[in-house]
């Protein structure tokens, strides 16, 4: 009962970060949706990987956590390099 709850409310905000994503006119804004969308989803997987007892949900979170993580930092050092920050 509470994973369902707390599933539907984290695709809510998914549905709402998306939006966000889309919306933003500013590129670091757009860099920083784009990483809040990803934990929201690293959210997502862990919830449903506890709500469904299968571990490997949690691998895919992990990777998909390291990787957000990487394409953030990428991002926004091309972003600065391209701005001359």
């Amino acid at each position: 009962m509470i994973s369902s709850v707390a599933i539907a409310w984290v695709t809510v905000l998914l549905l709402v970060c998306a939006v966000a994503t889309v919306k933003l006119r500013s590129t670091a804004a757009r860099i920083l949706a784009l990483d809040i969308l990803t934990l929201v989803m690293v959210c997502l997987l862990v919830i449903y990987s506890v709500a469904e007892d299968v571990s490997y949900y949690m691998d895919a979170s992990l990777i998909l956590a390291l990787l957000a993580f990487i394409s953030t930092l990428v991002a926004t050092r091309y972003y600065a390099g391209r701005r001359g920050l």
